[in-house]
């Protein structure tokens, strides 16, 4: 990678995938400065304080902070095209980039490991960042998900600098720009609808493959892939022959035990997908040459990534956890899981976006009614809008009418209020959606709550 110390702006260095490329540049060693419209909203933000011990420079995302001595600006695709940072640097000649065109010139210069897939990205590729940093080899890793394990007061914990040429990193397919990845190895966890059709991300994952120069790792359980042309995979499985097939297969409220290949493993995360991730990190550090009782020594330490089952109350009669699930595939694995824990839960979900929210209406209803119990109750809060131009032609009632059509119940509220007016309805609460860092200071606020009433 360019030795050069480089001047980089980030516009939107507060998400997740721009905060992690920003992190990892100044960890490298580059003078790095960033805005973000969620600090200016909130000057409290507790990222603002990891950023500024890293030597990044804030600025009011108002286009002053940017002038002619940044070797390039980076924006996030989330940035509107007529924001007054983006316009000043056209004005100025400094290079823009997007974060995704960004992305892949830093995979071009290392021995990347790519993580594709609709849904758990970023559990696979922290889990896979971890497991090669506690087995010595010296990651690099770029991601969407904050691994508890890599979070400090200096490390939001979604990047980690190592002194090899491996790069783990989170392949996104939201934006198209997964097919400009030229990976050396890629791993394919499933496929399913999220923010493009199947057929569409299909296309884009043969294409990743094509790119890829090394090995493929597949899930020889997910349909959809398996009607994605990918030359010569290796392939792990729950259920299907492949060669990595987990059996003997104990699932226990937190955390699950399986067989490969004659090794006993532990897994310190619940449920199926969980499990599936896990075979995914093993089959390609198998592949890589990782004796399996040297990954069965180190797996249960892994802790998971931030807002994934993130548990804020559990003291055996009241339970509030807290989750990053927004797709319906991604939704319904999680219910599958949590519904071994208790009888009655109450859902509480942020559906992200009018325009995935209104392609996915049908799904959303379908996994919802597929999942709620008799015992269960759905409520849908106001649909998160994160700004730019968008036709807001579908509300979160849409969805609520459609679940009780199915003879489930659910119901949408506008206000988070209205929820925490009626806490003693219920002793179990999961909070689930995406790209608002809120809801966990939401899940939070209910669990203390619930602990106050009691």
């Amino acid at each position: 990678m360019n030795d050069k110390p480089l001047k980089i702006f980030f516009s939107g260095i507060g998400g997740s995938g721009v905060s992690a490329i920003a992190c990892f540049m100044a960890d490298r060693g580059h003078r790095v400065s960033g805005s973000d419209r969620a600090f200016d909203r909130n000057p409290g933000h507790p990222v603002l304080g990891v950023f500024r011990s890293k030597g990044i420079t804030l600025v009011p995302q108002d286009g002053r902070g940017i002038d002619a001595s940044f070797d390039f600006a980076v924006f996030s695709t989330a940035v509107e095209p007529d924001q007054p940072e983006m316009v000043k640097a056209r004005e100025l000649g400094i290079p823009v980039k997007t974060r995704p065109a960004y992305l892949a010139e830093i995979v071009s210069e290392f021995r990347t490991v790519a993580v594709a897939g609709t849904s758990g990205k970023s559990t696979t590729s922290g889990m896979l960042a971890f497991l090669m940093k506690r087995l010595g080899l010296r990651p690099n890793f770029i991601g969407g998900g904050r691994v508890k394990q890599f979070r400090t007061e200096t490390n939001p914990g979604n990047s980690i600098t190592g002194d090899s040429e491996i790069l783990v990193m989170e392949a996104c397919e939201s934006d198209g720009t997964i097919v400009n990845y030229r990976p050396e190895h890629s791993l394919f966890l499933n496929l399913d609808i999220d923010h493009h059709s199947i057929d569409t991300t299909a296309a884009m994952f043969e294409t990743l493959g094509r790119n890829t120069a090394g090995m493929l790792i597949c899930n020889a359980d997910d349909a959809n892939l398996g009607k994605v042309f990918l030359k010569d995979p290796v392939t792990f499985s729950l259920e299907h022959d492949s060669r990595y097939k987990a059996g003997d297969i104990v699932y226990k409220p937190l955390g699950s035990e399986f067989t490969l290949q004659g090794v006993r493993f532990r897994l310190s995360a619940p449920g199926k997908y969980n499990l599936s991730n896990a075979l995914c990190c093993i089959a390609f550090l198998a592949e890589y040459g990782i004796p399996l009782e040297d990954l069965a020594g180190v797996l249960p330490e892994f802790s998971g990534i931030e807002r994934r089952f993130d548990i804020h109350l559990d003291n055996g009669q009241k339970l509030v956890i807290d989750d990053y699930a927004h797709n319906p595939h991604k939704i319904a694995s999680f219910m599958q899981a949590v519904e071994r824990l208790r009888q009655g839960i109450c859902y509480i979900f942020q559906p992200h976006g009018f325009a995935p929210t209104k392609m996915m209406k049908n799904e959303y209803i379908e996994a919802f009614a597929a999942n709620l119990r008799a015992t269960d109750h759905l409520v849908l809060l106001p649909i998160f809008y994160a700004g730019g131009t968008v036709s807001k032609d579908i509300a979160s009632n849409d969805l609520a009418e459609g679940v009780r059509a199915a003879g489930k119940s659910a119901e949408a509220v506008d206000r988070r209020e209205d929820i925490i007016e009626r806490l003693e309805e219920w002793d179990a609460y999961c909070i689930l959606g995406a790209r608002d860092e809120t809801l966990a200071d939401f899940a939070a606020k209910i669990a203390k709550k619930i602990v106050w009433f009691s």
